[in-house]
């Protein structure tokens, strides 16, 4: 036996190995150790590392980790949305908004003033010479036709067409445009000669003969510029700034209307 062993070094190593095995596992002398170990023993004469002794994986997170990640990139998320949303708040466009919604009739009333205020100015500095002073009676005139009448009619006329024809589509936003031309736009210009003349001491038969004189030159003037215009802001603008685009449009009218509304004061014709 010995001299068996000495020729196969082999069979001593495994008898060795399995004698510790059969030392370490048996309980008494009637129990050795499970054929099932001797078995993986005698096939293979070296050991696997420990589960622990592996590589773990690259990526591999586990199950609390991952959901900590996944709500805190949620929350992440959210909080950048929240803070994108109340930066888009903040600002003139934000607060000219909150203004509209809490007091839209005054809020509209004064951003006609502030237009019909630049306006005027732009338009003395147009005409006048350089030694002529600026008529600031004028500008209040003006500024005050776009605080009282302006600013509120423009909030209910939108308004109403906005109920009348709540869709945006082509062929609504067309009929918006035509009643804007036949029924609004006549009757806000004899609105406006009829206030500036008025406000400048003429008599109502003097506001008669400036109206026959300008109001026609004005509508066909109107019909050239204001189309494209009330095409822009029906179709495109939500109702409640419809009349801060309509305004931002009127500031170039509006130097040409109160350049004919201060003309001197029409001859009477008597019939």
């Amino acid at each position: 036996m010995a001299s068996t062993f000495l020729k196969n070094p082999t069979k001593i190593s495994h008898f060795l190995i399995q004698r510790q095995l059969n030392n370490r596992y048996t309980i008494n002398d009637s129990t050795k150790v499970p054929p099932f170990l001797c078995n993986k023993m005698q096939s293979k004469p070296y050991f696997r590392l420990p589960n622990y002794m592996k590589k773990p994986r690259e990526h591999e997170t586990s199950p609390m980790f991952s959901s900590f990640f996944c709500s805190s990139s949620s929350s992440s998320s959210s909080s950048a949305t929240a803070a994108a949303t109340s930066i888009s708040k903040v600002g003139f466009v934000g607060w000219y908004l909150g203004m509209i919604k809490s007091w839209p009739i005054l809020t509209k009333s004064f951003t006609s003033a502030f237009i019909y205020t630049a306006a005027d100015l732009s338009s003395q500095t147009i005409v006048r010479q350089s030694s002529e002073p600026v008529d600031f009676v004028r500008t209040l005139r003006m500024a005050g036709y776009g605080m009282v009448i302006l600013g509120p009619s423009l909030h209910f006329w939108f308004n109403f067409v906005s109920k009348l024809l709540p869709r945006r589509d082509l062929f609504s936003t067309l009929k918006k445009m035509v009643m804007g031309q036949t029924l609004y736009g006549p009757a806000i210009t004899v609105i406006f000669f009829s206030f500036n003349a008025r406000m400048q001491g003429e008599t109502s038969t003097e506001i008669v003969s400036r109206l026959k004189r300008d109001l026609l030159p004005t509508m066909l003037s109107g019909v050239m510029y204001w189309p494209i215009c009330d095409f822009i802001t029906f179709r495109f603008v939500p109702v409640q700034l419809q009349p801060l685009v309509s305004n931002s449009f009127s500031y170039l009218w509006t130097i040409y209307l109160t350049y004919m509304a201060n003309l001197e004061k029409a001859e009477i014709v008597n019939c």
